[in-house]
């Protein structure tokens, strides 16, 4: 059954991996605010770019691909929502970074509900134990949680993990935790995302077209 949603509580964020900052800033003027990046060295040099070619523009950019600590100081200067945390202790490296330039890092903890080796994030059954560790952090708030399913031409079958998702935020919303965001869904299965729950939908190929296949 389709959810009934508001849509105005659904959050497009415009994936810019691989694309340019001229093509970002095209997406600006047409009215997307929202922008995601996988890496923190390709954000560092892409964002001021765009910000320079949008002036006025008040854009919010989030960091989607995984975030090694060595990276996380990088990170809390450039991204207003990190959606990619899973760990304490990547979470400890962000909130001291954060705290040492005065701001409060928003994050969404990633979750891994397959087991494909090639995803990262905490098991669904460390949620509830990693916000209680955290919970004490003063730079640092967990907005939500985030996952990446594993790819299936047929958007249903991502169904499952959207569903899992939302009762793991359930759950921790029972236990006293305040988790307003779910990030997930993509370009070929968003809209069952929002059907199951999705506040937040990260859309590249939808919006710019196929791109290339980065290198690892």
């Amino acid at each position: 059954m389709k959810a009934e949603r508001d849509l105005t509580r659904i959050r497009l964020v415009a994936v810019t991996k691989q694309v340019p900052a001229a093509m970002v800033c095209a997406a600006v003027d047409c009215g997307l605010r929202e922008f995601g990046e996988s890496r923190v060295q390709v954000a560092e040099q892409k964002i001021p770019v765009i910000r320079a070619g949008t002036v006025g523009a008040d854009l919010i950019w989030h960091l989607i691909g995984p975030l090694q600590k060595n990276k996380s100081k990088k990170a809390v200067g450039l991204f207003d929502l990190i959606h990619s945390v899973d760990s304490v202790g990547l979470a400890s490296a962000i909130n001291g970074h954060a705290s040492n330039i005065g701001k409060v890092q928003r994050v969404l903890l990633e979750v891994k509900l397959s087991g494909e080796e090639s995803k990262h994030g905490l098991d669904g059954d460390s949620v509830i134990g990693f916000l209680e560790a955290v919970q004490g952090f003063k730079n640092l708030e967990v907005e939500g949680l985030m996952t990446v399913p594993p790819f299936s031409e047929d958007p249903q079958e991502t169904r499952p993990y959207f569903k899992k998702l939302r009762e793991i935020r359930d759950m921790a919303r029972a236990s006293g935790f305040r988790l307003r965001e779910l990030s997930m869904g993509m370009s070929h299965d968003f809209e069952v995302a929002i059907e199951e729950g999705a506040t937040i939908v990260r859309v590249g190929t939808a919006l710019f077209g196929e791109r290339k296949k980065e290198a690892a």
